[in-house]
């Protein structure tokens, strides 16, 4: 049985090697040091940890901490232990430069993120304590590839609630972010032998990339006021859409268009996977309910905690027709890929109310900020128009011909991030090209938001 002492401490690989144990010893020691790997300030271990690690005599180690003290590579203080000292290390030619973080705009428009400095972090970790309480050690194991049952059973009731979705547990699958989920539903539908997704005409270039990844083609359909037109989904054998909020667009799926798509579905078969990336944030009327509700057995639901709290999270999910649920569970290798910590504190976080308390917060500064958007750009800018306001966390703010190139450098030039329409239009979309810029007002802290309304309405033609 092993000393007590032996288990404190921390562990250090070393490989003394040459002539005689202290001077390998000491040489290793050294070039661990001087080639960075241990780095200023990092605490050794013992020397008798060290010795009985290694199994040689505690004097020996003692004698190499000596002499690299003597050298100058280290630092002994009583009390504190034997230390890396604190000097300059130079790495040895070739060794590659640390990767330097890219330089952040001083403003950010850009969509696709929430503010990330209103992450409710006090009740994240009021919720997180009590789930890893209450939670047996059981999901601590590899889990069911699904997800754990205390998120599916959560999500149910949520989804059923607050975006008329039919959730039963069993046919939801947790996943790693939205496009984990479409990664995840394209190897399924490859495998029943689907070719073709038709997708919208303007959306995410991710989206196709990771359909393709599955071996699926896809075609954009027409767009226009009433939103993305079904008309041509006759070779398609599922299709892709953002039906309660476009996006980039920011319009709403027409009631006759939803209706159309769902006949389309359960006339041939093909599959509809809805896309309700921010369905929690609807501010002039009541939510468009989630496509869904009108024929489960042939429409994916797919949504993500990534708007509502935060992307780093990792976590969305999908309700899935009878069947499909376990194929899609069934392509995650057969475990489950998503921490269980953090879905049992979610569960929480939603079965406590947490979540629809935060949803409600953030909808009310969100939408201060949508109105504090609008009335600049209506003062400031009047040649530009904002369409989309409706819901989301982004407008689409629309540019006098030939201007949007022009204004995205401006604002480049300025410190401003925003992104022109441009960079979301389908290569293959027949609709005529529109300048414009997608304005996300999700990202920008509070203390921020003013300043980054006065960089934008700047660089606007007026």
């Amino acid at each position: 049985m092993a000393e007590p002492w032996a288990t404190l401490g921390i562990d250090l690989h070393l490989e003394p090697t040459g002539p005689g144990l202290r001077r390998g010893l000491t040489d290793a020691l050294r070039e661990a040091v001087r080639s960075g790997r241990l780095a200023p300030g990092t605490r050794l271990p013992s020397s008798r940890a060290l010795a009985a690690d290694l199994g040689i005599a505690r004097n020996t180690v003692a004698d190499a901490y000596a002499d690299l003290v003597a050298e100058g590579w280290l630092s002994a203080r009583q009390g504190s232990g034997t230390r890396v000292a604190d000097r300059t290390v130079v790495p040895p030619a070739g060794t590659a430069p640390h990767l330097r973080e890219r330089a952040r705009p001083a403003y950010d428009l850009r969509p696709g993120s929430p503010d990330l400095a209103s992450f409710p972090r006090a009740e994240w970790l009021k919720a997180a304590r009590r789930a890893l309480t209450a939670a047996p050690h059981r999901a601590l194991d590899y889990g069911d590839p699904r997800g754990r049952p205390e998120l599916r059973a959560a999500l149910a009731g949520y989804l059923s609630r607050a975006r008329g979705v039919r959730a039963d547990p069993e046919r939801i699958v947790v996943c790693s972010g939205f496009a984990h989920g479409l990664k995840l539903l394209g190897t399924a539908l490859r495998a029943r032998g689907a070719r073709t997704v038709a997708i919208e005409s303007y959306g995410l270039d991710v989206h196709v990339r990771v359909l393709a990844a599955s071996g699926l083609r896809t075609v954009p359909l027409p767009f226009d006021r009433l939103g993305t037109d079904p008309g041509e989904l006759s070779a398609a054998d599922a299709v892709l859409l953002t039906p309660a909020h476009q996006f980039p667009m920011g319009v709403p799926l027409h009631r006759d268009r939803r209706a159309a798509v769902v006949d389309w579905a359960r006339r041939t078969g093909g599959l509809v996977l809805e896309d309700d990336y921010d369905g929690e944030f609807r501010y002039d009327r009541q939510p468009v309910g989630a496509l869904q509700g009108l024929d489960p057995d042939r429409v994916v639901y797919l949504g993500t905690a990534s708007k509502s709290l935060a992307p780093g999270l990792r976590l969305a999910w999908m309700v899935l027709p009878p069947g499909l649920a376990e194929e899609t569970a069934a392509a995650k290798g057969g475990v489950d890929t998503c921490g269980a910590l953090d879905q049992l504190t979610l569960a929480e976080f939603l079965t406590s109310g947490a979540y629809d308390r935060h949803v409600r917060a953030t909808r009310l500064r969100y939408r201060r900020r949508r109105d504090a958007l609008v009335a600049a750009v209506a003062d400031r800018a009047p040649e530009a128009r904002i369409t989309g306001i409706a819901a989301g966390l982004h407008v689409l703010l629309r540019l006098p011909p030939g201007t949007e190139q022009s204004v995205v450098q401006a604002a480049h030039w300025q410190g401003l991030a925003v992104h022109g329409l441009a960079r979301y239009r389908h290569a293959a979309a027949v609709a005529e090209p529109a300048d414009a810029l997608v304005v996300g007002y999700g990202t920008p802290p509070d203390h921020a938001w003013s300043g980054a309304l006065d960089a934008l309405c700047a660089v606007l033609p007026g």
